[in-house]
């Protein structure tokens, strides 16, 4: 057994801080986004887990200011493309087809996460949202800013209350693909979100979440075989659909904001500690982190629903199906083009 306390139990040791910051900043931010009533409230949560997930020091002035400028070419190519899906449908398809491989790729070349999600947010949530109504696309824009300025808040507070330790070493770097490999992966997460991406094109206001979900799946996916596909995909979305639904019904014993911070804050802790291998397990961190995701997501919907009087238990048994066939469909790309791959390669 390791002696060293940056990988040990120690209350300081560095991976305890980074599971109780992850934590601790995406509660704050979830119970801050519905507190304030912001649109699309679990879009900053979900912004705040990739950004808290992603770097382990506070972010920089320079590179806070470099994430303003992405969210506004984010915003800008998202309504640049409403005009071309209107009236040139077809090649505003293909466009975004192409310009999600671009994007993909740059991720796995070792471009930030969240990035590549602002990106992939501005080409399909806010141009599908525009070709239905303006004012649905200025909605997810305004959800976007006030998303990314809320998650980047709460990644402050977070980290000033528990700070990196000076000597921590870095978080060890993410699996690196093969560069013949960076092409085929990138085609195959522009595949997994692209249906999503056309059903939200059909009916932007119920499918954003849907869109949401499959962006999550296509960067997880590029670090997934297809041996371990169905565990990894479908396991995680399972898993959070089920904290779903205990947290939802441990809500309802006691409805009130401090509560949902609360609730949030042990359900996200328990996940950290996977993530983290603080409590270590068979699956990769990739699994946990889209379960969190997953959890949020699924989570902040059947919220918005009750608040608007709907039917809060079939509006989720919809919303899980459709998670599930998006699931499903990413596994089946995944092992088609790993399978073209294993053939390609004994031709």
């Amino acid at each position: 057994m390791s002696t060293d306390p940056a990988f040990s139990g120690h209350p300081r040791s560095p991976r305890v801080q980074r599971a109780l910051r992850l934590a601790t900043g995406t509660a704050l931010c979830l119970a801050a986004s519905f507190g304030l009533a912001l649109p699309i409230p679990f879009l900053a949560p979900v912004l705040c887990v990739l950004l808290l997930a992603s770097v382990n020091r506070p972010l920089p002035l320079k590179a806070t200011v470099a994430l303003a400028l992405i969210a506004m070419l984010t915003t800008g190519i998202g309504l640049l493309l409403i005009p071309l899906l209107r009236y040139f449908a077809v090649s505003g398809v293909l466009l975004i087809d192409l310009c999600l491989f671009v994007v993909f790729r740059f991720g796995l070349r070792g471009g930030n996460n969240l990035i590549v999600t602002l990106l992939v947010i501005g080409l399909t949530m806010i141009s599908s949202a525009g070709v239905a109504d303006f004012d649905l696309a200025l909605t997810v824009i305004q959800a976007l800013v006030a998303g990314l300025l809320l998650a980047v808040m709460s990644g402050v507070v977070s980290h000033g209350l528990y700070p990196e330790p000076d000597n921590a070493p870095p978080a060890p770097a993410a699996p690196q693909i093969a560069a013949d490999e960076v092409d085929r992966v990138a085609l195959r997460a522009t595949l997994i979100v692209m249906p999503a991406f056309l059903l939200a094109l059909i009916n932007p206001a119920s499918y954003l979440p849907i869109v949401l979900k499959a962006v999550s799946l296509g960067q997880q996916s590029s670090t997934t075989s297809a041996r371990s596909a169905g565990r990894e995909l479908v396991g995680s979305t399972l898993l959070g659909g089920l904290l779903a639904v205990g947290f939802w019904n441990a809500l309802g014993l006691f409805v009130h904001l401090w509560m949902f911070f609360l609730w949030m804050l042990l359900f996200a802790l328990l996940l950290a500690r996977k993530l983290y291998g603080l409590s270590p397990g068979r699956v990769s961190p990739g699994f946990w982190l889209n379960t969190l995701i997953t959890l949020i997501i699924l989570l902040g919907q059947s919220v918005q629903d009750s608040a608007a009087g709907k039917d809060v238990q079939t509006a989720f048994a919809v919303r899980m199906a459709l998670f599930i066939a998006v699931t499903l469909y990413a596994c089946l790309m995944v092992h088609l083009l790993d399978q073209r791959k294993n053939t390609s390669f004994r031709i």
